[in-house]
């Protein structure tokens, strides 16, 4: 089912009334195999009509399993459905649960919305300015207000009248993109601003006081791929990102370089000497590298201004799982990025790829 389809049809025929074993319901937690060929593969995709009693504002979301695997905490990607079923809207949200059940509910409401407007504010400019600051699920008390207040950016829909399937992919696109970037924008502010960040820390996240040895761990996610079921039937989900970020990881270390996987949203971070290098690594998918590189280059742009000072700011390598070609190549290394993708030959590289040491000489742009 096409992803307007799905939209189109939960947004039709959902009944709250009805309970939670609709065919509508069963669709919503038949998500994950609808939805698994927009995202890549390491998110996490699930659908939800509610737990017991049916949900006022069914969602679909997307969870980056290095920030939560779960609704309940930390920041995702997520469809949210308005109580009269009229709008869909695509938003950047936050699990509202860890701070309901620390705070009564207007604290907790208000301290999701001063963190997501203080994430939003520290986003580029670029980034959300077409977007949405907020959102109305119809203002019910409890969950819907809930997720109204910790909206960071959306965009809404009306279900009687869906864009068409290549702007709602984009838009999905776009906003996974963001969630990293969101990601990154958090722990600046964690760091750097009191009182505007409530959410727990990820796993795994940098804090700048900590001592730069510790931070270079290597121990990349498994990479094998895994079973997902749906009803009665299993999807396979490949991790190609988790396989790149090891093998290149694997790579650097055996060329003398001290490798961490351990600081996300990062992907990578290396030392050479006195070289800091940070790597995002990315899947070109069916031999396009146009949104890789993109993705690569904004990204690298996004951390390297919220999470290093001015003054220590680290080398950028894009990562990719075969070659870019030589435009691209070109446009990165114009913006001070090398580039280094799987080849035949093992790992080739940029020209200044080479001259850092991050591919062998003699399989240089092969």
């Amino acid at each position: 089912m096409a992803l307007r389809d799905f939209l189109h049809e939960v947004g039709t025929t959902y009944d709250r009334l009805k309970g939670t074993s609709t065919p509508t319901a069963r669709l919503l937690r038949d998500a994950p195999s609808h939805f698994a060929g927009y995202v890549q593969g390491e998110y996490i995709i699930k659908g939800s009509a509610g737990a017991g009693a049916a949900a006022f504002c069914p969602w679909v979301a997307f969870f980056d399993p290095d920030e939560t695997t779960t609704a309940r905490h930390g920041m995702y990607v997520v469809y949210l459905f308005a109580e009269n079923m009229e709008t869909v809207s695509l938003s950047l949200n936050h699990g509202v649960t860890e701070l309901l059940e620390k705070y009564k509910t207007a604290e907790a409401n208000r301290k999701l919305a001063v963190e997501a407007g203080a994430i939003r504010g520290a986003l580029s400019e670029g980034s959300g300015q077409d977007l949405d600051a907020g959102i109305d699920l119809g203002g019910r008390p409890g969950l819907p207000q809930s997720y109204e207040r910790g909206n960071v950016l959306a965009r809404t829909y009306r279900v009687d009248d869906l864009p068409d399937e290549d702007v709602l992919c984009d838009d999905l696109r776009r906003f996974i993109a963001l969630y990293q970037d969101a990601l990154a924008a958090r722990e600046y502010l964690r760091q750097t601003t009191r009182d505007v960040i409530f959410t727990v820390r990820a796993e795994g996240t940098w804090p700048h006081e900590q001592s730069e040895d510790t931070l270079l761990h290597f121990a990349p996610k498994s990479d094998e791929d895994y079973v997902q079921t749906i009803k009665s039937r299993e999807i396979v989900k490949t991790r190609k990102h988790e396989t790149l970020v090891r093998d290149y990881g694997t790579h650097l270390r055996s060329n003398g370089f001290e490798v961490g996987t351990n600081v996300h949203p990062r992907d990578i971070v290396a030392r050479n000497g006195s070289a800091h290098w940070l790597i995002e690594a990315k899947v070109v998918k069916q031999g396009n590298a146009t949104h890789a590189v993109r993705e690569a280059l904004g990204q690298l742009a996004t951390y390297s201004f919220l999470l290093y000072p001015p003054e220590e700011q680290p080398r950028q390598l894009a990562l990719f799982t075969e070659g870019i070609g030589d435009v691209y190549v070109r446009l990165l290394e114009h913006h001070g990025i090398a580039s280094v993708w799987r080849s035949a030959a093992g790992w080739s590289g940029s020209p200044s790829a080479v001259v850092a040491g991050l591919v062998e000489p003699s399989v240089a742009g092969a």
